[in-house]
């Protein structure tokens, strides 16, 4: 049986002595599996998301990735992860405004020191794929929502991760640039071969998606 890219077992997560964030729960994820993490606000999503990409360690339980312990890695081991294996994309982007959207797109590769060529040209094709190559030498304030979601996924792309995690990535769209950005997501997840989740309260994204779970309180119910 092969093994899966993402385990979770037994985890919770405390932040305080109130409800647990997450509380016991139990997932597997197979490589190549687009799934999404339905619920509202407050019921885990993030947390679990943050877990996943060694942002947050639970209060119990184990976080496995590639057969990889990540709840285990230090400060650095948990950057170069980040850095070598996960794609980020989150609700509000999260772009520097002071860089432009090359400059933007080709950090996380300038990070793990790639040289200047190889990032340049990479980004290049990214935008072209995203439809957003014109916008190049622009600064993200210039640009629309969905522009600047595009430029976030082309970043979060950079370094081929095997593994893209997105917090609620159409949350601050109008519905018809969230469409787009549905399409675009499943077109990536299928041209480049990635393990996906996405969490969402968007049921129209969740359905585009292999698998849905829900998350209620912290724990995850059927679907």
């Amino acid at each position: 049986m092969t093994e899966p890219l993402i385990a979770l077992h037994d985890v919770t997560r405390r932040y305080d002595d109130g409800p647990p964030a997450l509380d016991d729960v139990t997932l597997s994820v197979a490589a190549g599996e687009a799934v999404a993490v339905l619920g509202p606000s407050g019921s885990g999503k993030s947390t679990l998301l943050n877990l996943v990409a060694g942002l947050d360690r639970p209060t119990s339980g184990t976080v496995s990735v590639g057969g990889r312990r990540i709840d285990t890695l230090g400060e650095a081991a948990s950057a170069r992860y980040r850095r070598t294996t996960i794609g980020l994309v989150f609700q509000f982007f999260n772009l520097l405004d002071d860089l432009t959207v090359l400059e933007n797109v080709v950090l996380p590769a300038q990070l793990a020191g790639v040289g200047r060529a190889q990032t340049t040209r990479r980004a290049t094709e990214l935008l072209g794929a995203l439809g957003i190559e014109r916008h190049a030498g622009a600064y993200p304030g210039r640009l629309s929502g969905g522009e600047r979601q595009r430029v976030a996924v082309a970043r979060a792309l950079m370094n081929r991760p095997a593994l893209l995690l997105a917090d609620e990535p159409t949350g601050d769209l109008d519905e018809p640039t969230a469409e787009s950005l549905h399409a675009l997501l499943r077109q990536m997840h299928a041209e480049h071969g990635l393990t996906s989740v996405i969490a969402t309260h968007n049921p129209k994204l969740a359905h585009a998606c292999d698998r849905i779970l829900r998350l209620e309180s912290g724990q995850l119910k059927p679907a």
